[in-house]
């Protein structure tokens, strides 16, 4: 089964006379996979987009590809390579690619932060000739060696952005849309020494025991979990479950319902550039 998680926020719509195909071949899609999901336990859950929505959005990206993975890079307005800026790094969708969330920069602060979108690691076709990319590929295919593959992908990742930028642990911040915010869980809750707080957008940790078994005594990290009440990809309950489980074990996550589906709107931003604020303050000149 094929799908993927590109949120509903895009940096450019596609052209309109392409956007009525991609719908119709997306709505036959999304019931496919939905269908796949209500039969399903496993951590990955494909999310389709059945329209583009949002303010078109002049980002200045840098392509770079790094040690492990390709990355954008969108620095600071008046960037000065010699000051000491904190690094925001999102994880996109299941499908989706590096620029799928590199519009939500400009949303989010334009002059404060460095802000790195990763592409996953493995490509897969998701329709009408166009490749989107997994952190762990579908159900049947994907083994725990894949998972562990992509996290040490990331981690190389992790210190490559660190040295580029001259950035110390704890003045990064960690987040993801969907299964990127799983691969958040995964990545940033062992390592509240490196990443000043985690942003979970849409999405649910992976099973209990892959994570109880590895986290840290220190339990204090600050945790931002944005979710739809109408999500029909991951279910608001297993957000919910996933907060009892952060509570039982010590963590005070900043928890959020909202009347959406799987998705991220403009609510979601307001309180998350507050928290963001409130946790890892924008860089020099703010």
């Amino acid at each position: 089964t094929t799908g993927h998680e590109k949120v509903k926020l895009q940096t450019r719509l596609p052209p309109s006379n392409s956007r009525t195909a991609l719908i119709a071949v997306r709505t036959i899609l999304f019931y496919r996979i939905l269908a796949f999901n209500r039969d399903s336990c496993h951590c990955i859950h494909p999310v389709l987009p059945l329209c583009w929505k949002g303010a078109q959005l002049n980002v200045q990206a840098k392509e770079i590809q790094g040690q492990s993975l390709l990355y954008l890079a969108v620095e600071p307005d008046n960037y000065d390579p010699d000051a000491e800026y904190p690094v925001v790094i999102l994880l996109h969708g299941y499908g989706a690619s590096m620029s799928d969330l590199a519009g939500l920069s400009a949303s989010i602060h334009s002059t404060g932060y460095v802000f790195i979108f990763p592409n996953a690691p493995i490509p897969m076709q998701v329709g009408l000739g166009t490749t989107g990319y997994a952190w762990t590929p579908p159900q049947d295919s994907g083994t725990e060696e894949d998972e562990v593959n992509s996290q040490e992908m990331l981690e190389i990742l992790f210190d490559e952005v660190q040295e580029r930028y001259n950035v110390e642990g704890g003045n990064i911040l960690l987040g993801g849309f969907s299964q990127g915010g799983m691969m958040t869980y995964r990545c940033g809750l062992t390592r509240p020494d490196l990443f000043a707080g985690l942003l979970i957008l849409s999405s649910r940790l992976p099973t209990d025991a892959a994570i109880s078994d590895n986290l840290p005594e220190d339990r204090n990290q600050p945790i931002f979990v944005a979710h739809g009440t109408s999500d029909m990809m991951i279910s608001v309950n297993d957000a919910r479950r996933s907060r009892e489980f952060l509570e039982s074990e010590g963590y005070a996550p900043e928890y959020h319902e909202y009347e959406m589906g799987h998705e991220i709107n403009q609510a979601v931003i307001d309180d998350m550039v507050v928290w963001l604020g409130s946790v890892l303050p924008p860089g020099p000149e703010n």
